[in-house]
């Protein structure tokens, strides 16, 4: 049976010019910095988030721990939204790795209250950790795809900044959010001293995120890559992907957020928990008991019947459109909820 993959973003396949171009990449050893497609993409990366510099990581993983290690001592403490990828997917690598301690602060949404981040700010005291670092995820996961209000963003960025506290971007699915609003990717990147964005997920290259900052973050966080074994030497056949994911693959994100739409708003007539407003990007979160169904099970009939989500909860399926999933996916992923409503 071939299934219809709505799982995840991560389950996209690189483009036949994404397969052409890796063949065909120029590449050196980029720990010497002498791979000239890891150079251009950095360029680009750099340019598009308005950014002093860029660095290629393997994983977004990597590239936001590098940033919390290079922001960061050990010892301090990290702000962040309480359902954030950092803290809730990240194998609690912020305290193995950089010794640092996690402060999350519930949001609505993946949306935190500038006045709850101003509270959670630790006052200097010689019992309490120092606060050098505040965490935002736009779009966030968790919060079905939520964009981040610019003024936010920046209330938040004003706040840490005027405390001495630094500011990294989980962007993710930062064109997301991009596509989504109108606002350009380097407009919420402004108000971050480090951003993490993947070019992976709906930009479809097969691997590969970018750490953009200044000049001295990069070259502060070169070392700590290469520490965590990011260094990778002739990685310009994994660059040529990026480079088309973020020259040819941006804009295609609204075919995404138009399929995730229509599935919000089908699902919802039918009586399933959905409210389509906040299908916003990509995500829909589904509340199946609200029809009196179980989470787990309705996985399973799903998949039965050729379609895969995930149990985002003991409540809430997660469905995610992406590159490779056609209007005809979605009318037929609209018909198994049916059928499974009507049984």
């Amino acid at each position: 049976m071939a299934f219809i993959d709505l799982r995840s973003d991560t389950v996209t396949l690189p483009t036949e010019e994404m397969r052409k171009a890796m063949a065909n990449a120029e590449v050196g050893d980029d720990v010497y910095g002498e791979d000239p497609t890891i150079n251009r993409l950095e360029s680009l990366a750099a340019e598009i988030m308005g950014k002093e510099a860029a660095m290629f990581v393997p994983s977004g993983t990597m590239g936001n721990q590098v940033s919390v290690m290079t922001h960061t001592r050990r010892g301090d403490e990290v702000i962040m939204e309480a359902e954030s990828h950092v803290y809730y997917y990240e194998v609690g690598a912020m305290a193995a790795l950089s010794g640092v301690q996690a402060r999350p602060v519930p949001g609505v949404r993946g949306v935190m209250n500038p006045e709850d981040v101003k509270r959670a700010i630790r006052e200097p005291n010689i019992h309490y950790p120092k606060t050098t670092l505040v965490v935002l995820e736009n779009t966030h996961n968790r919060g079905g795809g939520k964009v981040l209000p610019l003024e936010n963003v920046k209330t938040i960025s004003e706040i840490a900044h005027s405390n001495g506290i630094n500011v990294h971007m989980d962007g993710a699915r930062i064109f997301n959010a991009q596509v989504a609003s109108g606002i350009p990717a380097k407009e919420y990147a402004q108000y971050a001293d480090s951003i993490m964005f993947c070019l992976s997920k709906g930009l479809s290259a097969p691997v590969g995120s970018m750490v953009a900052g200044s000049k001295d973050f990069i070259e502060r966080a070169r070392k700590n890559r290469k520490m965590l074994g990011g260094g990778m030497r002739q990685a310009g056949i994994l660059a040529a992907a990026g480079i088309i994911a973020l020259t040819k693959m941006v804009d295609r994100l609204q075919e995404d957020h138009d399929h995730a739409k229509l599935l919000g708003e089908k699902l919802h007539e039918m009586g399933y928990g959905v409210n389509p407003e906040d299908v916003e990007t990509n995500m829909v979160v589904v509340d199946v008991t609200v029809v009196g169904k179980d989470v787990h099970a309705m996985e399973k009939e799903l998949k039965d019947r050729g379609i895969l989500a995930n149990a985002n909860s003991n409540k809430t399926l997660r469905l995610v459109t992406h590159y490779g999933i056609t209007a005809e996916d979605i009318t037929k992923t609209i018909d198994a909820f049916n059928d499974i409503l009507r049984q």
